[in-house]
């Protein structure tokens, strides 16, 4: 069982990240769902998020990517493209976690070197496994044993940026 880290350890845990990794539900949305008449789906995403994504991204601290049960021909690939960050969709339960190995053989880093921000009970393997385990201020009971951070704001109203500016800062690094 996981601990919620002090500062210092928090600081430490930021230090070394080299990878963020995030859900898109929850995380980048409020996790809430506007359906139209015709069945489309509409999601809610924060412009302080991408903002902080586009700023993390543009100074080089890590990397950055979504990972999501979304469909690949949904909206998640739409939004990531305009953000200017890798997602990759589609991935059932338990498939999150192999991604993100794989990603970081690709990336020659190790789960140590992971940021992850979740939200529910099918981010727990990825939680469990990287260096440093965020969850969004309006996250499932069930993952609270699993993360070291929990950030002030919810999924879909500046979570990620809140990250995003603890990276930068840390890290000494302005956009």
């Amino acid at each position: 069982m996981r601990k919620v880290l002090s500062q210092r350890g928090l600081k430490f845990q930021l230090q070394k990240c080299r990878l963020l990794a995030l859900d898109f539900d929850g995380v980048l949305t409020d996790n809430g769902v506007y359906v139209d008449s015709k069945g489309r789906e509409m999601v809610r995403c924060d412009k302080y998020d991408s903002t902080g994504l586009g700023a993390l991204k543009k100074c080089g601290v890590v990397a950055i990517t979504i990972l999501t049960r979304e469909p690949k021909n949904g909206l998640v690939p739409v939004r990531a493209k305009k953000m200017g960050i890798d997602c990759h969709c589609g991935l059932e339960p338990g498939e999150k976690l192999p991604k993100l190995q794989e990603l970081t053989r690709k990336l020659n880093i190790n789960l140590e070197s992971v940021c992850y921000i979740g939200n529910d009970i099918n981010d727990l393997d990825c939680l469990k496994n990287v260096g440093l385990a965020v969850a969004v201020a309006n996250y499932h009971l069930d993952i609270l044993g699993s993360v070291d951070f929990v950030t002030s704001k919810p999924g879909g109203h500046g979570a990620v940026r809140e990250i995003c500016d603890l990276l930068m800062k840390v890290n000494k690094k302005e956009a």
